[in-house]
């Protein structure tokens, strides 16, 4: 019976707050101390705190062991059926605020150098997670943007370590981050000459509700897709795959897959200013901008933008997003374990074998450089079947929500059948 590979595209990891101090430079091991005695995360604090340790949503699973634990987290994807995953951190590298999807990026100089220190302990860290199994996980480097040569700096290390792309900071309410300014472009040339996509994971663009009030995590919640829409025009109106057609940029988790093809549809008609006599009087630098693309925006999405793990995965496929690719969101509450093959079947049954292959393990492999010959054993021998997949999930197999499972594909009736 031939066994499906599966790739989760949408995976979290990190080590436990004080073992990240052997990768910490020796320097910041004074100030490492403090900062882990007093370390709190007030968005974890607000969450899930009378739920079992591994099962809690989002920014509050940093406490599980599942993170840094190799041969457990092992364990726990092969009951899953994932042959290989794609690893974002989800723990608190050392000097960070608050949790490492909460935080805004640093706005001092002296916040910076700290913070910038824990992500390359992060780094290091992550590098060695990915030697235990490297067949099996993807990592990729953190960096800042403050400092564009230490982030080029940082990007090379990773490439030399094995890392398989780079993670940039997310927007948040504190300190935006616009990632069409010109002197990033070193970034994105070094990031395409080694073949290291470049990454947005949905973070918390508010404040915690200690800070913001009760609105903050409606505000987030609201928001959210703006923030994903933000970074993809960004890339696209400043040229950026223009200059660089071979980097890869990578959106992952998102608020709502399904709405990128509307986004689309907007760049494409702004784009269309181009070809309008004088274009737009008051504003004569958005023609000179427009004029430097040689294709729409969305012709530029399908060659060089992809989408990871979006939890809406079966409505963003049936909206026409193109290159999309499943994710498990393992060890989050939300994601699909423990009831992964579920999951899929209630969602991707009635696929032909060809596009399901695209969505679970073909563009996975082609941009992070999993080696297939490698995983084929693997997923022998702990793979769902095919056969299982094409086979629709009857209701009465359907995890209760959210008494079972939070995943939000159980939350309504199936959609394939």
């Amino acid at each position: 019976m031939e066994h499906q590979i599966v790739i989760s595209t949408d995976g979290h990891c990190g080590a436990d707050l004080w073992d990240y101090k052997p990768y910490l430079e020796q320097r910041y091991h004074e100030e490492f101390g403090p900062w882990a005695s007093n370390f709190r995360d007030a968005w974890a604090d607000e969450l899930d705190q009378d739920r079992p340790v591994d099962n809690r949503s989002g920014v509050a699973s940093a406490a599980t062991p599942l993170n840094w634990d190799s041969q457990l987290r092992l364990d726990y994807i092969d009951s899953q059926g994932i042959a290989a995953e794609v690893l974002f951190p989800n723990t608190a590298p050392p000097f960070y605020p608050s949790g490492v999807l909460t935080s805004p990026a640093p706005r001092s100089r002296q916040e910076y150098e700290l913070r910038f220190a824990g992500l390359r302990a992060h780094n290091r860290w992550l590098a060695d997670f990915c030697r235990e199994a490297p067949e099996r996980r993807a990592g990729f480097a953190q960096i800042f943007l403050d400092d564009i040569d230490d982030a080029v700096a940082e990007v090379r290390w990773a490439k030399e370590n094995g890392l398989r792309g780079v993670l940039l900071p997310g927007d948040h309410v504190l300190k935006m981050v616009n990632l069409y300014y010109p002197h990033y472009d070193p970034l994105w040339a070094a990031c395409a000459e080694l073949e290291l996509p470049i990454h947005r994971h949905a973070a918390a663009p508010t404040e915690s509700v200690y800070e913001g009030g009760e609105a903050s995590q409606l505000v987030h919640f609201v928001e959210i897709q703006f923030y994903t829409s933000r970074a993809i025009s960004h890339l696209i109106f400043a040229g950026v795959f223009e200059r660089h057609p071979d980097l890869l940029f990578v959106t992952t988790e998102i608020a709502s897959a399904a709405e990128i093809a509307r986004d689309l549809i907007k760049m494409d008609m702004m784009f269309k200013l181009r070809d309008m006599g004088t274009g737009t009087p008051f504003y004569p630098h958005v023609k000179d901008a427009l004029a430097k693309l040689k294709r729409t925006p969305s012709e530029y999405f399908a060659t060089n933008c992809y989408v990871g793990g979006p939890h809406d995965l079966r409505a963003a496929r049936d909206a026409g997003v193109p290159n999309l690719m499943w994710g498990a969101d393992i060890p989050h509450a939300e994601g699909t374990g423990p009831f992964t093959v579920e999951a899929l079947r209630a969602t991707l049954s009635d696929l032909a074998q060809a596009e399901r292959d695209e969505l679970l393990v073909n563009r996975a492999a082609r941009v992070y450089r999993f080696d297939l010959d490698q995983l084929r054993p693997v997923a022998d021998r702990i793979g769902p079947t095919v056969a299982l997949l094409e086979t629709p999930l009857p209701p009465e197999s359907r995890p209760k929500y959210p008494e079972e499972t939070c995943c939000s594909v159980f939350r309504a009736a199936p959609i394939a059948s």
